[in-house]
């Protein structure tokens, strides 16, 4: 991915309205951040902490999505896998991450989810790049090219439905 501006953030977002862009709580380490291991940027809000934000290369052109996930407390010895990156974690570590539709569909209140890594890290589990806590990731027989595609190809399937 290349690297995003915070004016390329904000212009984005389809889910949710200029105001709300414009006021969202950007990353303040966008010059940190390892842009040539991401296939998306993900962040929660440490303002808000039911809130996610994802944002990614479509084509030429950038996609922002607000996501909402219900807080929960699942213990530990509870295990979730991610729909995007197929990586297993204990605990919270996987929540169900609801996206508002984009246009008048999300206006009515229209909304899709996926259950997603927490941390939304998916780029850097399938790169090996970081860990899950206390879990080992499954072993595939996929090469990490692949595993890359499936996991871009899982998140360009619920993009798309964003706009259904």
């Amino acid at each position: 991915m290349r690297p995003l501006t915070e004016q390329d953030i904000r212009n984005s977002f389809i889910n949710c309205s200029k105001g709300e862009a414009k006021r969202l709580a950007i990353p303040r380490d966008l010059a940190e951040r390892p842009w040539n291991d991401l296939d998306f940027l993900g962040w929660r809000d440490p303002g808000a902490p039911d809130r996610s934000y994802l944002v990614t290369e479509r084509g030429d052109r950038l996609v922002g999505v607000t996501l909402r996930f219900p807080s929960s407390q699942r213990g530990f010895l509870h295990r979730s896998m991610c729909s995007l990156c197929m990586t297993t974690h204990p605990g919270d570590g996987v929540r169900l991450m609801t996206a508002r539709k984009a246009g008048a569909a999300g206006r009515e209140g229209n909304s899709v989810g996926l259950y997603m890594c927490a941390d939304l890290a998916c780029s850097l589990y399938v790169r090996g790049k970081k860990v899950p806590e206390s879990v080992l990731r499954v072993e595939e027989s996929l090469t990490v090219e692949e595993q890359i595609a499936r996991a871009t190809g899982n998140l360009a399937a619920f993009l798309d439905k964003l706009y259904a």
